[in-house]
Formats: structure tokens, sequence, C-alpha cells
């Protein structure tokens, strides 16, 4: 059993940047053809620079059309797909009380719908020859958090969508599995390290590692889910978080 992912197709929506990026320039270390799905197109230029041979696609998750078309230009490219990371997402941090319904629907639209609408754009592509799907949760799909409640709906939400898609699409040998980030130095836990007093410090005094993690932390379990080696492995959300979740 192997972890290469050479000669495979994958691609990574959100990544152009943070946690995203991180895995694309992991598997394309380890063999695979990169496509990056990202609505900035100078972000993704850069990125796509950044890995030999890999191909930016725009896409914003949110719009199915889009969707269909950047998996159609996936394929145009490379002509198949076997993994797909969904990883693009954002958030907005309020307290529920104020939370606006327009910044309710953005991010319920960007991480949950968008996963949705990526994952069967995707789906005629993958059940060709089997493959493999790792969605990106969070913490806050298992904790509850005073200032992110849409977020944590929707990384909820994910969770269980990969569960319903891992039972949906075994028969056409598709595994979906989801990774569930811990504090990752990101672009977008700058902005929460700015906007929730003591963040820095209340996460290094909970988590065992003693430290924030790293966008390349979540390689390593991306490429397992990605590769051959978790052939037998479906319907799972992975914490990687260096023991956050485990600590009381």
């Amino acid at each position: 059993m192997t972890h290469s992912l050479k000669d495979r197709v994958v691609a990574v929506s959100g990544g152009t940047s943070g946690i995203g990026l991180a895995i694309a320039a992991a598997a394309a270390g380890a063999g695979a053809k990169l496509a990056l799905l990202g609505r900035d197109p100078t972000r993704g230029a850069e990125a796509a620079a950044s890995i030999p041979g890999a191909l930016f696609v725009p896409c914003d998750v949110a719009r199915r059309d889009e969707c269909l078309a950047a998996i159609a230009a996936v394929e145009a490219e490379f002509g198949r797909l076997d993994g797909l990371v969904a990883s693009a997402g954002f958030n907005r941090r309020r307290p529920p009380q104020e939370l606006s319904e327009a910044d309710w629907d953005a991010v319920i639209d960007a991480n949950l719908k968008g996963t949705f609408l990526l994952c069967q754009a995707a789906f005629p592509l993958l059940s060709r020859r089997g493959g493999k799907v790792v969605t990106v949760g969070s913490m806050t799909s298992i904790f509850g958090s005073p200032v992110m409640p849409a977020y944590g709906a929707s990384k909820g939400g994910v969770v269980q969508l990969t569960r319903s898609l891992a039972t949906a699409w075994a028969p056409q040998g598709i595994q979906v599995n989801c990774l569930l980030p811990g504090w990752i130095d990101t672009p977008l836990t700058v902005a929460a390290r700015r906007e929730i007093a003591n963040l820095e410090a209340d996460v290094l005094a909970r988590t065992p590692a003693d430290r924030w993690g790293r966008p390349e932390d979540l390689a390593g379990p991306a490429l397992f889910l990605l590769s051959e080696a978790s052939d037998f492995v479906t319907g799972t959300a992975i914490p990687v978080d260096g023991g956050y979740s485990v600590r009381i």
C-alpha cells in the first residue's frame, strides 16, 4: 500500500492560500497533477506558479455554474479527476444576536452549500474509476463558539454531508472523509486573533502540542486520505489540532 499520488489528478478548492495551498503543494510533491480552484485570479496565478504544472481555475463554489465549469476545465486539461479537496470557506464573527441574515447566508453558501455543489459537480468524473474526496470541516464542527454561529453551523453540516456522501458513493468506489483543523496559523486566524480577546494565549494553554498549527500540518493526513492507503476509510472526521479537542 502506498501514499503515492503519481499520475493522479487532484482538484483543490480554496487551493490558492492557507490550508488548501499547503495540501496542494504536498499532493504535487507526491506526484499528483494539480488544479487550484479559487475566486481571486491574481492570487490564483501566484499559487499556480509556485507548483510546477499546476492549473488555476477561477471558481466561486457557491455558484453551481462555476463549479460545473471548473470541473469541466479540469477534465479538458487533464482528462480525468481522481481526488477532490473541498477546502474553500470563510467566516464572519458576530454573536448570534448580532449576525445579519446576509452574513449568515454568505457563510453557509460558501462553506456548506459550496462543498455540496463542488462535490456534486465532481461526482461524474470521480465515479469513472473511483476516487477520493476530502472535505474540510473545523473544530467548530464539534465545539460551540459564541461568535461563530454561522461558521460552526456550516462546518457541522460539512461533517454530516461527508457522511452522507460516503454512504451514497461507496458503490462507485469513492471514499469521502473530512479533516477538522484546529487553530491553524492562516490569514483566517490572523483576523481571529485581532477580534477575539486573549485568543493566542488561550489556544496555547489548551493545546497539548503547545503551539498553533501550520497549514502544512494538514498535508500528511490529506495525502493519506487522497491515496490508496485509505481505500477502506470513509465517512470519518479526523481532528488535526495538536490535541486541542481531547484536552479537558
